[in-house]
């Protein structure tokens, strides 16, 4: 491979290890923590290796006891490391062939592994130039618990993964079960060798070969390697150390073996997420939600005071003033409800509207549940928890908000018309008429009845002017008082309306910023949570 490919491989992997730790953060606090703490575990492991040697490859001989692993791992190496290793005297312990001494120690001690043997060149298949580190480890089926643990560990780091089974137990539960199966992303850097085929009648070692290669590909193993040898005859040493020297000289092991590691990781969080997209935030669904919050939060009342206030006072300004004054023993709606705001003063205070009840809180509950529930429909079940759980966290805030946002509202209760001023005027004008024609007939009486001469009072149509100035005047006032009832009607109507519009906004206002913003807000850390894992896989 070229150095320009080799760093656009280190570059596609990078960028698949970020995205894989963003889909990790952003699951966090809706998938489980054992599922994000293994992808962590993986970050940290990939992030531990990239900054150790890049010139040398790991490869880990993996077997159960008795299938002959220590002896391969041997006759590959051309000595007896295995057994001769002045500091290893026990198989518990993980033993290291080194080709490659410089730059191998700090790489060893990540592996946490204290025996190391300087190899001798072995021609064919590796020198100090080869960058090659061999480690034989303890049996995996051990019974010691520390033994298994070291294999469970190493399994997770090294570069190159040789499994070594014997004609006995190739088909053991335990070793594909718990070992390759889980490892079927990992074909690239995993090796299998049918050792002690030695022990085999000629014509069946390709039967049993064929056999372990079916239950590989169950496995999702069908492009790994199988290969026979023989510690014991030397019989496919040659195969297995050509194999390993293969990926060695390629220097791409540890950065397969990490995309490997970053594919089965973004499977992982992709069974523990689940499949599916969210349907999200549509407009009518706002609205819905928006309209409900509104009823509970007793807008239509507030709007029937609007409209009520304005009559009042339409009535108090252009009433026939004989009796309007009757108006100002009527209780103000909006001053009520707490709602009448004094012309020039912005202070916002809370309203006197009935507090919410068990149907208006049964009421907004719905609203939000069924809000939560339209958004989330379609997305995997962890994340439609997430989001109908961001919907309710605002709920309790709601009543709150909700009546501080109606007390905010302008409603535009002393705004006045300027058909009151008209018909204001025009209604003293007429009582004044009808009460000059009074005080001209009521002249005329008092003279008349001191016996005093009476002045002729002039006539039109043969009506005396002081009867029609009263007649007028009187018939003038009920007419306008009658025709201001059917424009205040229309105006309080229109100004209803417009406080409707203002009130709804409001509510809607509060409805975004505590319910649909938050929900909108898990909507895209779930679209941002498939992307990064799409980049990752």
């Amino acid at each position: 491979m070229s150095r320009h490919s080799v760093a656009r491989e280190a570059s596609h992997l990078q960028q698949r290890l970020e995205s894989l730790n963003e889909a990790r953060e952003l699951a966090e606090g809706v998938l489980p923590d054992e599922s994000l703490q293994e992808v962590l575990e993986i970050l940290e492991r990939a992030s531990s290796r990239r900054s150790l040697s890049a010139g040398h490859t790991v490869v880990g001989f993996f077997g159960a006891t008795g299938s002959g692993k220590s002896s391969l791992f041997n006759a590959v190496n051309g000595a007896e490391i295995a057994t001769a290793a002045a500091r290893r005297p026990t198989t518990s312990e993980p033993l290291a062939s080194v080709w490659g001494v410089a730059g191998s120690e700090p790489l060893l001690d990540w592996l946490e592994v204290p025996a190391r043997h300087h190899a001798s060149p072995v021609n064919g298949f590796a020198d100090e130039e080869t960058g090659l580190i061999l480690l034989d480890l303890p049996d995996f089926d051990s019974t010691r618990l520390a033994n298994r643990q070291i294999v469970q560990r190493m399994v997770g780091m090294v570069d190159v993964l040789v499994w070594v089974l014997d004609p006995q137990k190739y088909a053991d539960a335990a070793v594909h079960h718990d070992f390759l199966g889980p490892l079927s992303a990992h074909g690239a850097v995993t090796l299998v060798v049918l050792n002690q085929v030695d022990k085999l009648a000629p014509a069946d070692v390709d039967p049993v070969l064929e056999s372990l290669r079916s239950i590989l590909t169950g496995e999702g193993l069908g492009k790994v390697r199988v290969l026979a040898a023989s510690a014991l005859t030397g019989a496919g040493v040659d195969s297995v150390r050509s194999a390993i020297r293969q990926v060695a000289i390629q220097r791409q092991a540890a950065s397969q073996r990490m995309a490997a590691d970053v594919s089965n990781a973004a499977r992982s969080l992709s069974e523990a997420s689940g499949t599916g997209k969210a349907a999200g935030v549509k407009g009518g669904t706002a609205d819905r939600l928006s309209q409900e919050l509104a009823v509970a939060a007793n807008v239509p009342l507030v709007v029937d005071a609007v409209a009520s206030s304005y009559r009042l006072e339409a009535t108090k300004r252009t009433g026939w003033p004989v009796t309007r004054w009757l108006s100002r023993f009527r209780p103000d709606p909006l001053r009520r409800l707490n709602l009448r705001r004094e012309a020039g003063t912005a202070e916002v205070h809370r309203t006197s509207l009935p507090q919410a009840g068990a149907p208006e809180r049964a009421r907004t509950d719905a609203a939000v549940r069924n809000f939560a529930d339209a958004a989330s429909a379609g997305a995997p079940g962890p994340w439609r928890s997430a989001i109908r759980g961001a919907a309710r966290e605002g709920r309790d805030q709601l009543p709150d908000a909700l009546d501080q946002a109606i007390a905010g509202t302008e409603l535009k209760a002393g705004r006045t018309s300027w058909w009151w001023g008209f018909f204001n005027v025009i209604q003293w004008l007429a009582l004044l008429t009808a009460l000059g024609g009074l005080g001209w007939l009521g002249v005329l009486a008092v003279l008349g009845y001191l016996q005093m001469p009476v002045p002729e009072v002039p006539r039109v149509e043969g009506w005396p002017i002081p009867t029609l100035m009263i007649a007028g005047g009187a018939v003038l006032g009920i007419v306008l008082a009658l025709a201001g009832r059917v424009l205040a009607s229309l105006a309080a109507g229109a100004r209803a309306r417009a406080a409707r519009r203002r009130l709804e906004a409001a509510v809607a206002d509060v409805a975004e910023r505590l319910v649909v913003e938050p929900v909108k807000v898990e909507l895209t850390r779930f679209a941002a949570f498939a992307e990064a894992l799409r980049k990752a896989s």
